[in-house]
């Protein structure tokens, strides 16, 4: 063939015969040379004078023939964006790497040399030009050692190693903040007592994903994990169960050496290994090394299954943006400043002398710039967060991306603290205090997200997702009986609750609800797609208006209750139709009572006196799903517990159309817990209807 047919020849290939995927790994070890070091992740200020475990940066570096990326995965707890940017132009000048084209992320243990300042304890000033260094090493090490490779995408359910460590706390339990006042609604080890918390404050990830990289062979070259769950807790220098996770998953895969593993962290603000949802005497109570080892037996089944490919093209974005510290006002500063005045040279060592420190870094900067990014390889797509992100907002970029295949990595190209979805900032607590680690902008977490996805959208050059989970048992039976009105309650965030009975009559979130939890009938959890999703009511309320429902109607929805009893006299209003801020003569109202002999049982109430509350026979445990119907036959009124007759009322039908669920018409006594799959049909169900939606 003439050499000018050749060439158009190859340029009518698809890209992906063209590609020549290689990669290569590198180890480069962080451990300081000179000790004592300061080590950061608490309150106060610690130094630690031993080793106990190596601290590592695992390099991988990645090529297609036309772009090149570096992703470093280093054993500390957090990076400030201007110490990775300086190691990237570093790296840049050294290998030709263009900087946007290399990723570098914090494990975040616990247990490593500080090397960013944040609360209580300063950057360590002989270790922060020493891990500079050694990052780019890793960085110039994989590129030199790039091969010809192939790869492949795994992943598991991890489910017994992760939970929800933030819990919502009930309303008369307040805790107070570094300020003085009592505004910690939700905080982390808050279900340490039962008795202080209403439930989960959002939703976990039980996805262990995995990145396999091989040499064109088949030899096991690298892996690179992500897993959700914050730190395990160790002692002296250690990498944690991400530096023991790594060494075990190398050494199962290539006994002989030759193969690089490295946990990444994924998006684990609210995240930690006890689950406070089982007794604690029944709790499992694993060492560090179990815990590594648990997880490495399922990484490695998982790792057998995957198949290689070795055509993989790469595409990588960055995005810069500029978000604004929330500053303090001018009281708050007022008092930051007598605080820190009065502490004179010495470091904080009580939680208001460190937030007012914080206050002063927060006044004298005012905004910051943060760096979002994606990566494609192949078929696999990774975006990142600068921050301690929770499990939602990972779910989320799982659920959107246009590849099913997909990574979230956190605390990379930076360590901004947390960020929680608006609706957390609500409930308070260490990860809302403003302060370098939890001091951005209350929209910080949809920007950031926004544009993770908008960046994945532009290395994969596909459109987002538009996620919408798959019908469970009650959302079938739902859809077969015809509502005029059915919020699934699925959503990621409010505040509109979209209607699935197609006749858009959507609803609208209140303040003070999270989202995305676990609902009836879920099955098991998977990354993005549980069976069946819900929603925690936390003092707000669902509203609609529904003015054409007639004096015939049955209201349907499942219940879940997250007050103990004896807690208050009514539990929870769960169902009201009156008019909103009052109680009228027209009005009507469902709930559990929550004291005395009928704790736990379904209370209605007509009009505005609560001495005509009449209350049902069976009392509903706390922390359980139970169906509720309530049938209105003009003059009648009949509610059904899990599809059996409860109580049954003669009482006239009202024609208002404000309708709340979550809470009651004067917002007294609102509901503490989730609800799900609320409907509305305007007609009298019968009581076969009602046990087949009931799922009896």
């Amino acid at each position: 063939m003439r050499p000018q047919l050749l060439l158009l020849a190859l340029f009518a290939l698809p890209a992906a015969v063209l590609a020549d995927f290689r990669a290569g790994t590198a180890l480069v070890d962080v451990t300081p040379e000179t000790l004592p070091v300061l080590v950061n992740g608490g309150m106060v200020s610690r130094s630690v004078d031993k080793v106990k475990s190596r601290l590592h940066a695992r390099a991988f570096a990645f090529s297609d023939g036309r772009e090149r990326l570096a992703i470093v995965i280093v054993d500390t707890c957090m990076l400030p964006r201007t110490l990775v940017d300086e190691a990237k132009a570093l790296a840049a000048e050294r290998t030709g790497i263009p900087r946007d084209r290399i990723l570098i992320s914090a494990t975040h243990t616990h247990t490593a040399p500080s090397a960013m300042g944040c609360l209580g304890t300063d950057a360590d000033p002989a270790y922060v030009p020493f891990i500079r260094g050694k990052l780019v090493e890793a960085v110039a090490q994989a590129l030199a050692a790039l091969a010809p490779a192939r790869i492949g995408f795994a992943r598991a359910d991890a489910a017994d190693f992760t939970a929800l460590r933030h819990w919502i706390r009930r309303p008369d339990r307040l805790a107070a903040d570094p300020f003085g006042n009592p505004t910690v609604r939700a905080n982390m080890h808050a279900a340490r007592n039962w008795d202080d918390v209403t439930g989960e404050g959002g939703p976990e990830d039980p996805e262990l994903s995995l990145i396999s990289i091989q040499t064109r062979d088949g030899r096991p070259l690298g892996v690179l994990a992500n897993f959700s769950m914050h730190y395990f807790g160790d002692s002296l220098l250690s990498a944690d169960y991400f530096g023991l996770f790594a060494e075990g998953l190398a050494q199962r895969l290539a006994p002989g050496g030759g193969c690089l593993a490295a946990m990444s962290h994924g998006c684990s603000g609210d995240i930690w290994r006890v689950d406070y949802r089982v007794p604690e005497k029944d709790r499992p109570k694993p060492t560090l090394e179990q815990y590594a080892a648990g997880l490495v037996a399922i990484a490695a089944q998982a790792l057998a299954r995957v198949e290689h490919r070795a055509d993989a093209t790469l595409a990588m974005a960055e995005r810069r943006m500029t978000l604004r510290y929330r500053t303090p006002d001018a009281q708050r500063l007022e008092w930051a400043q007598r605080v820190v005045a009065a502490m004179g040279n010495r470091l904080p060592v009580t939680q208001p002398e460190i937030y007012a420190r914080e206050q002063l870094y927060l006044h004298e900067r005012k905004q910051t710039e943060i760096v979002v990014q994606a990566l494609r390889l192949g078929d696999i797509a990774i975006a990142t967060t600068p921050c301690e992100t929770y499990a939602i907002t990972g779910l989320k970029l799982k659920a959107a991306s246009p590849r099913e295949k997909t990574m979230v990595i956190e605390l990379a190209n930076g360590g901004d603290g947390y960020i929680p979805p608006p609706e957390h900032h609500l409930f308070g607590g260490y990860n809302t205090w403003a302060a370098r680690s939890a001091g951005l902008e209350v929209s910080a977490e949809p920007r950031i997200t926004q544009a993770a996805i908008e960046l994945l959208e532009q290395v994969t050059g596909q459109p987002r997702r538009s996620w919408e989970l798959p019908p469970g048992p009650a959302a079938a039976v739902l859809r077969q009986t015809g509502p005029t009105a059915w919020w699934r309650l699925d959503e990621f965030a409010g505040p509109i609750a979209v209607d699935a009975s197609g006749r858009h009559r959507d609803a609208f979130y209140e303040p003070a609800v999270t989202f995305y939890l676990e609902g009836p009938h879920s099955g098991k959890l998977t990354a993005a797609g549980a069976v069946n999703r819900a929603a925690h009511f936390a003092g707000g309320r669902l509203r609609a208006r529904l003015p054409d429902l007639g004096p015939q109607h049955t209201v349907s929805l499942w219940i879940w209750n997250g007050m103990p009893d004896g807690a208050r006299e009514v539990a929870g209003w769960f169902y009201s139709r009156d008019h909103d801020h009052g109680l009228s003569g027209a009005g009507e109202h469902l709930g559990l009572a929550g004291q005395g002999p009928h704790a736990g049982r379904l209370v209605f109430q007509r009009g505005p006196a609560a001495t005509a509350r009449l209350t049902g026979r069976t009392a509903v445990p706390r922390w359980t799903w139970r169906h509720v119907a309530l049938v209105r036959d003009a003059g009648t009124v009949r509610v059904y517990l899990d599809g059996e007759l409860e109580l049954e009322d003669a009482a006239a039908a009202g024609s208002v159309a404000d309708t709340m669920f979550g809470g009651r018409s004067d917002n007294d006594s609102n509901w503490e817990g989730r609800l799900d799959e609320v409907a509305v049909f305007p007609r009298v169900l019968d009581v076969s209807e009602i046990r087949r939606l009931a799922l009896r």
